[in-house]
């Protein structure tokens, strides 16, 4: 099957595509969970799809496949699964059936599209053609938000009309507010209690799912499945977790909550409808308590049970749940639409009490900070300590498990990523056993990458540049980096520390090569720097953290990557302090396991953007010596490509030189 599927899409067989299959084929089989280092250009989707659906047809057991971002489950379902079950369709007993389930507020809500509909609004005009009137004359206004309202609730009643999903990547054009105006975030679904319940969209998707052999997802909801008992995805017992590197902090984030003023004080006013004067007033108040409570403390982690922080959330949770019981119940005369939204804002304040419950509690599994935005201020902040527990207990437990991405082994080794989540060193076993002492256990194989990266690559360390300091990137690391893109004739993409040192790197470069476009994150949308970036050869790109794992430039486009500092997490990060200690605590290395395990995921990450495919050509110079002077150095090296390595920087200079030679 493999074999024809990559066939149906153009391409040849790969040595460890064909290894990787053998191997998820074979997990499978045994039950045994497996960690597979599968390098950019191996076809790892089709590497672990083939043998998820010849499992799923031939025991009649549903896969889960999650992804991690909602861009690559719309990869998966419109190219890679399509040339699997062409071929799965020749070779099995029946063609595989397929779903793509997505968080509720990705599918649009037919109770806030009904429900909020103008009665008087003109027919005479479609949504899309008031949409390009109020674009063509005020773009960005209020009028343009109602034009997208309204166009984006008759096309999803178009979906309901259609059978389809009302999922919002199939929807127009649109912003994020208006969107807002036609979801429901999860928490205020009225689930059965919705007039609309037998049309919803969410659940249609849900159900499609529950008749699929495989289902594509994403982390995010996958940690929502855990945290709430497996009730969020259909039953399964084979879970596959592509780009698996960012499943512990996509887990992180789904068990994290913030508890700001401005939202407690717009929760208030809309859940004052249902409270008595005196209830809703003191709930209404919360706001000014808490404000105060954050003003008084300083931002950063806080383990203090007697702190302003914790005493103004424990006062919040008990308010809140006062409301929370108090709007439990309607009046006899109570209008569905009425009903419908005191259940709406009565979860909204559930929400507000469960994390100011969890804040107040202070618990040793969780970590509470305050954090300062220069936009909005001070918030609370309640994040798990770990997710390995989570993860071992409610995906590991339940599911063969298979975790693969291009980047798994740190430092080397598979073993840090294991204990993230959730498997320990002594479950592992090195070949296919016959009989299992555990039923943790687990392998980890690499199956290697089909480019030849000493050959395809030079590594260039500026052992000679000051050690990087808290002041930002140095004149001397900026004048390497001028002279670098000089070489290169542009084409350069630049991952940096902090926005501040993009932003002084981009000015130097203007201002010593005035000839070449330099572009740097933040002065433009995202995907639109990058797609001038691929448009204009000479162009350079500069930006932080969102480009060291969100670009994919094959080609001559980019012939260098230039890394100014080892990204370590800031010293000043409350969560990533707490688990460094807590390692510390349990007699580890918090520094290594901490802060080298994340440094050394994303040199991995920020150093494989340059060899893409396998003509690709170029140079990748870290401008911190400490990657070849500091005792870490070596652990950092093997977590990166294989690259022939230098610290001299005119053989970089010579070969980015040639590089850019007219042939």
């Amino acid at each position: 099957m493999l074999r024809r599927a990559v066939e149906g899409i153009g391409g040849s067989p790969r040595p460890g595509q064909i290894e990787m299959a053998d191997a998820v084929a074979e997990a499978l089989e045994d039950g045994i969970h497996l960690l597979v280092q599968a390098g950019t250009g191996t076809g790892k989707s089709l590497g672990y799809l083939a043998p998820a659906l010849t499992h799923a047809v031939a025991h009649e057991n549903r896969v889960i496949v999650a992804t991690a971002t909602l861009a690559l489950q719309a990869q998966l379902a419109h190219k890679d699964i399509p040339a699997v079950l062409d071929s799965a369709e020749k070779v099995l007993p029946r063609r595989p059936r397929t779903a793509v389930l997505k968080g509720r507020s990705n599918h649009a809500c037919l109770y806030r599209v009904r429900d909020g509909a103008r009665p008087d609004q003109d027919a005479l005009l479609t949504g899309e053609q008031l949409t390009e009137q109020a674009r063509a004359a005020t773009p960005g206004t209020d009028s343009e938000l109602g034009a997208e309202v309204v166009m984006l609730r008759e096309w999803a009643e178009d979906q309901a009309a259609h059978h389809q999903l009302g999922d919002r990547d199939d929807a127009p054009d649109h912003s994020p507010r208006a969107w807002a105006q036609v979801s429901v975030p999860v928490r205020e679904c009225l689930g059965t209690r919705c007039i609309f319940h037998d049309e919803c969209l969410f659940e249609a998707a849900r159900e499609k799912a529950r008749d699929a052999d495989l289902v594509v997802t994403n982390h995010a909801l996958l940690a929502i499945d855990a945290l709430n008992g497996g009730t969020v995805l259909p039953e399964h017992d084979v879970v596959i977790i592509d780009e698996a590197h960012e499943v512990v902090d996509r887990f992180t984030g789904a068990a994290s909550a913030t508890l700001a003023p401005a939202l407690v004080n717009s929760v208030a006013r809309r859940a004052s409808s249902w409270l008595d004067d005196d209830l809703a007033t003191d709930l209404l108040d919360q706001t000014d308590v808490l404000s105060e409570a954050l003003e008084a403390t300083e931002p950063g982690r806080v383990t203090d049970p007697e702190s302003s922080l914790i005493v103004a959330a424990q006062t919040l949770r008990d308010v809140s749940r006062q409301a929370v019981s108090a709007m439990g119940r309607g009046d006899d005369g109570e209008s569905d639409t009425a009903g419908a939204e005191r259940v709406q804002a009565q979860g909204a304040v559930r929400e507000i009490f469960e994390t100011a419950e969890r804040i107040a509690n202070l618990a040793a599994a969780d970590v509470v900070w305050i954090s300062e935005s220069e936009y909005a201020g001070r918030a609370a902040q309640v994040a798990p300590l770990k997710v390995a527990g989570l993860m071992r207990a409610s995906v590991l437990a339940d599911t063969t498990t298979v975790l693969t991405s291009a980047t798994l082994k740190i430092g080397g080794d598979f073993t840090a990523v294991a204990r993230d989540v959730g498997l320990q060193p002594a479950e592992r076993v090195q070949a296919r056993p016959e009989a299992l002492d555990t039923e943790m256990a687990w392998r980890g194989v690499d199956v290697g990458s089909p480019f030849d990266y000493r050959r395809q690559a030079i590594l260039y360390v500026g052992r000679d540049l000051p050690r990087p300091g808290r002041d930002g990137i140095s004149p001397k690391a900026l004048d390497d980096l001028a002279e670098l893109v000089w070489a290169a004739g542009g084409r350069t993409l630049g991952l940096f520390a902090s926005q501040r040192s993009a932003v002084a790197a981009a000015e130097h470069v203007r201002k010593a090569l005035p000839s070449l476009p330099v572009m740097c994150q933040g002065e433009g949308h995202l995907a639109g720097l990058t797609r001038r970036f691929i448009a204009e050869p000479e162009a350079c790109l500069f930006g932080t953290l969102s480009l060291w794992q969100g670009v994919d430039v094959p080609g001559d486009t980019c012939r260098l990557v230039v890394i100014d500092k080892i990204p370590f997490p800031r010293p000043d990060d409350p969560l990533m302090q707490a688990r460094s200690q807590a390692v510390t605590a349990a007699g580890g290395n918090g520094f290594m396991t901490v802060s080298a395990g994340h440094a050394a995921l994303l040199l991995a990450q920020g150093s494989g953007r340059l060899i893409r495919r396998g003509d690709d050509r170029g140079v990748v110079a870290v401008l911190d010596p400490r990657l070849v002077t500091a005792r870490y150095g070596s652990f950092l090296l093997a977590s990166m490509p294989g690259f022939w390595t230098t610290t001299d920087r005119e053989v970089a200079i010579g070969a980015l030189r040639r590089l850019n030679q007219p042939t």
